[in-house]
């Protein structure tokens, strides 16, 4: 399609025997804001490195930019803007240093180079800093930081990798400004994120991996749809004494369609809540206290890949 700027066609990548990437279907489209979720070890970031042409497949079909990164990937990565998982900034040079020797591997002249720099430094909101040594920022500047300067060739397609982990959530909100403000101005974006309400805010559609393979896509408002209730009601229990979710499922008239136990609480899924609150208490059930919420990405993405850790 003409406005996929990445297309993949059961895209894989192995290593020996092992499928990192066992054959995915996805397309990026022109001015999109498109995530990948995933526990650890489901394929996100092998699959963000052969998007970058920073490693080959291993079989299927790639087209990034309209090109193939197996033989065009360096003309790939002159126009991709990159934002890696951990900072790699230049921490003795001062930030406006970090844009203008970044800037330079790309060819750009000197004096254009200076006007896109004071512009991205008013993007971050890093022109008062602009002297400042990178070392003695805090992790959200440099955050901020790191996203101007994979502007700096002025990139159709972003790629970010968990761009907001490790920083408190007014640093988080900020920088989600800054990305909306992007996708907004046409720029397209490819994320991967651990953050639920990072994929909802930003994302207009997104990918689920498990093992290697999607598992689900849409944009978040149809994966909650499609595999979770419009609301979760959750009971708290002392510890010990929460019922089996087998116990609570009769008793709530069909109101409840799947209850999980977690540590001291139960979550039950349902489209009334409060009907179901109510229902429950008067059979006999005690909870210490209960809440309706809506339900949200992350209960959709336990739903699907499960609550055991994985490395």
């Amino acid at each position: 399609m003409s406005d996929a700027l990445v297309s993949a066609r059961g895209l894989e990548k192995r290593f020996g025997d092992f499928a990192a990437v066992a054959g995915v279907d996805f397309e990026v489209y022109r001015g999109e804001a498109f995530g990948f979720l995933g526990p650890n070890g489901a394929g996100k970031s092998s699959t963000m490195r052969m998007v970058g042409a920073t490693s080959g497949r291993s079989a299927g079909e790639l087209t990034v930019l309209g090109l193939d990164p197996a033989d065009r990937g360096p003309e790939i990565r002159a126009r991709l803007g990159v934002v890696p998982q951990e900072d790699n900034l230049d921490l003795e040079l001062s930030v406006a240093d970090n844009l203008f020797v970044y800037g330079r591997y790309f060819g750009i002249g000197r004096k254009e180079l200076r006007q896109r720099i004071e512009g991205l430094l008013e993007f971050a909101r890093l022109s008062e800093r602009a002297g400042d040594r990178v070392d003695n920022l805090s992790g959200g500047l440099k955050r901020r930081l790191t996203i101007a300067r994979a502007l700096v060739n002025e990139p159709q397609l972003i790629l970010l990798d968990e761009p907001t982990t490790g920083l408190d959530p007014q640093a988080r909100h900020l920088l989600w400004d800054r990305l909306y403000s992007l996708k907004h101005e046409g720029v397209t974006l490819v994320l991967t994120t651990h953050y639920m309400e990072e994929a909802e805010q930003l994302c207009d559609r997104l990918v689920v991996m498990d093992k290697g393979t999607i598992i689900a896509q849409g944009s978040p408002r149809e994966l909650v749809e499609r595999y979770v209730t419009r609301e979760v009601l959750e009971f708290r229990f002392r510890p010990g004494e929460a019922p089996g979710t087998q116990t609570v499922l009769p008793l709530s008239n069909g109101l409840v369609t799947r209850a999980e136990g977690v540590a001291d609480r139960l979550l039950l899924y349902t489209d009334e809540g409060d009907k179901a609150a109510e229902t429950l208490i008067s059979s006999g059930l005690s909870p210490l206290s209960h809440l309706v919420r809506r339900a949200s990405l992350e209960d959709v993405f336990l739903t699907l890949t499960g609550r055991a850790l994985t490395d």
